[in-house]
């Protein structure tokens, strides 16, 4: 197979881009932008809020576990002198670039189209000069990005790992709302079986589950029987880094043997060298908009499918949506996240019907801001990741409980895993967050599982 480079090539068309939204040179042929006039497309202002946003109750009770601090919003309005508002979101506790204030410094008073492209920006304020810029010329904006190849992208509705009573209504729910497909983690705490057993039975065969290993199955030898009795599901869809992605000869056995896919991040190791080496069959693209459209051509020329992963509230899903109509490759459901939160942050929910979104076809990103809710979430922008005090037990039917505390690193409980230190994918595993309820043995518990994770074996 011919693999072409994974350069910054693109850079001279980006800057073709720029110089056609600021109508001053040929504009491309799939853009039908007004005639720039004067300076309007010079930023004015930049308006910033913090939001938190409830989790939904069965999120909650999940992703309360390990990552709280996913509620935890910033949102972005920024006004050019046309008077056109763009939007933007940063998810502040897990983003691929934080928005800094000398990032809104520099960028007041500069030209949008000029500045969209820089990926250092970070994902909010990146987000709104593209909105902006497109509300502005009056087009969406995958008009900014490339040629429309899709006008439909297909979404994934995202829990972590959950209970399989949990697992199976969050499937149900997400194929009574119009979605074809789930992606969740595969956790050695929690028993697959019972996940997969309970899932199947409320979605239909032609449903679609991801699992999210994230490494934990370790190595080849221990991951292969796993994966095997997983693909025995009809509705088991694509493994995602079911080993770290830099062992090589593993992975590329992995490949060779699975009859589901396997999908890894994008550029670990290097593009060229996971097409080359046959370490997967598809990537998850994530990022800034240079590198998306970077990784998104890089994995069309190659014949890689892929799935985009931009996490959010319905902000961030919409930006998502014009991607995955100009890259070719984007044929995997899109992973957002946004169906954790109570209710979207946009006036109008993104509707999903037998698996696919439609491309918005509005000026800008084709939603609008939902200023009430944004004002009823506000609050103060927390000065670091918030870390509430995390007590988790994992039991089996031995009797065994094994404790693990937070410790300050958001992957507290990953990393026990990953290092081979609990038990290895037993079946029978349960995990719950043991509620403070502010007794001397719950803060001693705590403290000894913070400090090292333990295990008490059954009494006889």
């Amino acid at each position: 197979m011919a693999i072409l480079p994974d350069s910054r090539a693109l850079a001279t068309r980006r800057s073709f881009l720029a110089l056609a939204a600021a109508g001053l040179c040929t504009r491309p042929l799939w853009a039908k932008p007004k005639p720039a006039k004067g300076r309007q497309f010079e930023i004015a202002d930049i308006r910033r809020t913090t939001v938190k946003v409830p989790f939904r109750e069965t999120p909650a009770r999940n992703m309360d576990r390990e990552i709280p601090h996913w509620r935890y919003s910033e949102i972005f309005e920024v006004t050019l002198n046309s008077g056109r508002v763009g939007i933007g979101e940063t998810l502040l506790f897990y983003t691929w670039g934080v928005t800094e204030d000398h990032d809104v410094q520099r960028a007041m008073g500069r030209n949008a189209a000029e500045l969209m492209w820089d990926d250092s920006l970070g994902a909010g304020l990146q987000m709104a000069l593209f909105d902006a810029v497109a509300r502005t010329m009056d087009v969406p904006v995958h008009h900014l990005l490339g040629r429309q190849v899709h006008h439909e992208t297909p979404l994934s509705w995202w829990n972590i790992d959950t209970s399989a009573e949990d697992m199976a209504a969050e499937c149900k729910l997400a194929f009574d709302s119009g979605y074809m497909a789930y992606k969740t983690k595969g956790r050695p705490w929690f028993d697959l079986w019972r996940q997969m057993d309970a899932a199947t039975k409320v979605v239909p065969a032609d449903f679609k589950i991801d699992m999210d290993f994230n490494d934990t199955l370790l190595d080849a030898a221990r991951a292969e029987p796993i994966l095997a009795r997983l693909s025995e599901y009809p509705q088991v869809d694509i493994f995602e880094t079911p080993i770290s992605q830099y062992l090589i000869d593993d992975n590329r056995r992995l490949c060779e043997v699975s009859d589901v896919a396997i999908a890894m991040h994008y550029g670990h190791p290097r593009a060229d060298v996971q097409v080359r080496e046959r370490l997967c069959d598809g990537f998850v693209v994530g990022g800034g908009a240079s590198d998306l459209m970077t990784a998104g051509h890089f994995a069309g020329t190659n014949g890689m499918r892929f799935w985009l992963q931009l996490v959010g509230t319905s902000i961030t899903a919409a930006w998502s949506l014009h991607f995955g109509a100009v890259l070719s490759h984007a044929t995997w459901p899109a992973v957002n996240c946004h169906q954790l939160y109570v209710e979207p942050l946009t006036t109008e929910a993104i509707k999903v019907k037998e698996g696919v979104a439609q491309v918005p076809d509005g000026p800008g990103l084709g939603y609008e801001l939902d200023r009430a809710a944004v004002e009823r979430y506000q609050v103060a922008k927390p000065p670091r990741r918030p870390e509430p005090a995390r007590l988790i037990e994992t039991t089996w039917p031995n009797g065994r409980r094994m404790f693990i505390a937070n410790n300050g690193q958001v992957n507290f409980m990953l990393t026990v895993a990953r290092e081979g230190r609990m038990p290895f994918y037993e079946d029978g595993a349960e995990t719950r967050l043991v509620p403070n309820d502010g007794s001397r043995a719950w803060k001693e518990k705590y403290q000894r599982a913070r400090r090292e994770p333990f295990m008490e074996r059954a009494r006889r």
